[in-house]
Formats: C-alpha cells, structure tokens, sequence
C-alpha cells in the first residue's frame, strides 16, 4: 500500500495513498464547480436554484472559502503525509461546522428547506466522512501524528 520513508525526524512513514491524493483533486474540483459561479454570479446562481434573496456579500465570503480551500487541496495534492495531516485537520473542522451550520437552519427555519440546501448538506457531511477516514488512516499509517 505504499513504500516506507524516513522522515527528517528519523522515523518511517508510509507515503501518502494514490486514493487520498486523488480525493484532493476531485475536492478541488467540486469547489472550483460551486466557488466560481457563487463569486462570480453571486445571487445569480442562487436565484437559479430557486434560492431568492440572498446577500451577496455572503455569498462570496462562502465562495472564498470554497475557493481557498480547494486550492489548497490541489497545491497540496503532492506533499508529504505530514502535510497532509494538516491539510486534513482544517477540511475535517470546515467540513464538520459546514454541516452543522446547515442543519441548524433546517431545524430553525422551513425557508431552508429545499433541494440545494439539503445536497449541501450531504456534500458536506460526505466529505466530512470521508475526510475524517483518511485523517484516522494516516495516523495508522505510522504519521506519527496524532
């Protein structure tokens, strides 16, 4: 499943697994999809999606989160199993207050409950799932990281 190596500190690590790193890529893309079109469009394409009365600004602090976090995941698509460690602890703790935050409005207000809300949702609760799996395989890794 991968070869041994030894890091600067002396200890063996497994390298990071192609499954992983194709996870980032396609992480990456899922945010370009949604980010682009909610910065450039902003109220635009919520109101396509039958969203109606959103602040722009918002919006596009939303879409900057998307954005950053994604490019992030494709410019950390080679580093190190440490790195990874790391890139994975902020999409576990963006990912997991995402979907709080989502459902906390399903709960307060009907106005929420519609199509693109609950597929937000999901996609964030799935890569939250997924996110926290590869954070608990690395550490089994041998990472050294806990």
């Amino acid at each position: 499943m991968g070869e041994w190596k030894t890091t600067q500190q002396g200890r063996a690590e497994r390298g990071v697994p192609p499954a992983l790193r194709t996870a980032f890529i396609v992480h990456f893309a899922v945010d370009m999809i949604v980010g682009i079109p909610l910065l450039v469009f902003s109220t635009g394409a919520l109101d396509w999606l039958g969203w109606v009365g959103s602040d722009p600004l918002f919006v596009r602090l939303f879409a900057a989160a998307l954005l950053a976090i994604g490019l992030e995941s494709f410019l950390g698509r080679d580093a190190t199993v440490g790195v990874y460690t790391h890139m994975l602890n902020l999409k576990i703790a963006w990912s997991l207050w995402a979907w709080v935050a989502i459902l906390v409005s399903l709960v307060q207000s009907s106005d929420y409950r519609s199509i693109p809300v609950w597929t937000g949702l999901f996609i964030f609760l799935g890569f939250h799932i997924l996110w926290v799996y590869w954070r608990i395989a690395l550490c089994d890794r041998g990472s050294g990281e806990a």
